[in-house]
């Protein structure tokens, strides 16, 4: 009985395509997860709930939810402007 002999190399082709698509992978959620984050700090640093930032998930949310966030007037300033006046009200 003859051993089984396998060529070295035939395969390697296949699994540098299953590893390069893992990575691919890998590195997109880790990017996601990033992306993800650094939206949910920036909501929450504008007076609203950190977890609008999982908006930035859903495809047509993420675009309305950047305009949202350029255009609409945040809490924390609100509070900045009444905490003004009242600054100026018990001055005079």
């Amino acid at each position: 009985m003859e051993p089984i002999c396998f060529e070295q190399g035939a395969n390697v082709g296949a699994w540098f395509i299953v590893l390069l698509t893992a990575l691919v992978v890998l590195v997109s959620l880790v990017a996601l997860a990033i992306k993800v984050l650094i939206f949910c700090k920036i909501f929450s640093k504008a007076g609203y709930s950190w977890a609008l930032g999982l908006l930035m998930l859903v495809p047509i949310a993420n675009i309305i939810m950047a305009f949202f966030l350029a255009f609409a007037d945040w809490p924390v300033r609100k509070e900045l402007r009444k905490l003004k006046q009242h600054q100026q009200g018990s001055q005079t």
